[in-house]
């Protein structure tokens, strides 16, 4: 089932979303004691690889859900790729977000179309807001991870690093709410050549850690970690994917994040926000288990504020 998902969801959405670049770096593979294949994800449109599961979602209503908008909730990056997907498609976005969320992203998604409504910056305030606007306007409510097929989106990143790289022996990619990470071990399941799947987590928001070593849904004791992308816990529809497909997860200290972030500014010269350094802070922390195997790593996003950078 996921097998054709998958396939049918990378034909639909290839108009809409750019196919991101592979990148490498001799240094970077000789710090890590393996070979590193960077999936560009900030290079996508709206700057993250939320893009593929909003434009997946949106294309998957009927014409009268799309003639009645739709609604979600997010921080930054989703609230991005739904306005963006929403107006390549001409529909209407209704777009919640917590008045603590980065300017940066609230200009983004004014830009790309979407009506901003703010609230408090408690998920309890965000999910209340987005079910009145749906139950007002009619707009369907489309969650920025727990949705199926927003997951299914996701995972195309992993799909294409997988054609252009078939024998990676593993993908790491960082986990928030747990939608890219559940779709790049499907794509890595049914595309990869025993290819493992990896996550990486800050320490300050643990909640999949504890979640896939209790075998039920955590919620966070603290979101205290500057990768902001990550701060949102898992949902019934990511978790059951992330139980049975990923291998493992590794916590990195705020300390490790920041570090790796500079890394990839200094070695591959390009722009990315916290929340993607995660997946290289989780290899190198661990990097003896690793040590020369092919390694896909997923660059989540560049969404960040230029005026806040950690170094």
């Amino acid at each position: 089932m996921y097998r054709h998902q998958l396939l049918d969801c990378h034909s639909r959405i290839k108009p809409y979303v750019h196919r991101t670049p592979v990148l490498t770096s001799r240094l970077l593979n000789e710090m890590a004691g393996a070979k590193l294949f960077f999936k560009c994800e900030n290079f996508q449109r709206m700057g993250a690889y939320k893009m593929r599961g909003a434009t997946n979602a949106i294309l998957l209503l009927s014409d009268k859900e799309r003639a009645n908008g739709v609604v979600t909730h997010s921080s930054g990056n989703f609230a991005q790729a739904l306005s963006l997907a929403a107006q390549s498609l001409n529909v209407k976005a209704h777009i919640v977000m917590p008045s603590n969320a980065p300017e940066v992203k609230k200009v983004a998604v004014s830009q790309y179309g979407g009506n901003i409504v703010v609230c408090e910056p408690t998920i309890e305030a965000r999910e209340a807001k987005a079910y009145k606007i749906a139950k007002e306007t009619g707009a369907t409510f489309i969650h920025p991870s727990n949705d199926s097929n927003v997951i299914i989106g996701q995972g195309t990143a992993a799909m294409e690093l997988l054609e252009d790289y078939p024998g990676l022996d593993y993908i790491f990619a960082p986990i928030g709410g747990g939608g890219l990470i559940a779709g790049t071990a499907l794509a890595a399941h049914y595309f990869g050549d025993n290819c493992k799947v990896v996550g990486g987590e800050p320490y300050e928001a643990d909640d999949a850690y504890r979640s896939f070593h209790s075998g039920r849904i955590e919620s966070n004791l603290t979101t205290n970690t500057i990768a902001d992308g990550l701060k949102t816990v898992l949902g019934d529809k990511t978790f059951p994917i992330i139980k049975k497909y990923v291998h493992d997860i590794i916590r990195v200290t705020e300390e490790e994040i920041i570090t790796a972030m500079r890394l990839i500014w200094e070695r591959l010269k390009i722009v990315v926000e916290p929340s993607s350094a995660v997946a290289l802070a989780a290899l190198i922390r661990e990097k003896e288990n690793y040590h020369d195997q092919q390694i896909g790593i997923i660059i989540s996003g560049g969404n960040v504020d230029l005026n806040q950078l950690p170094f």
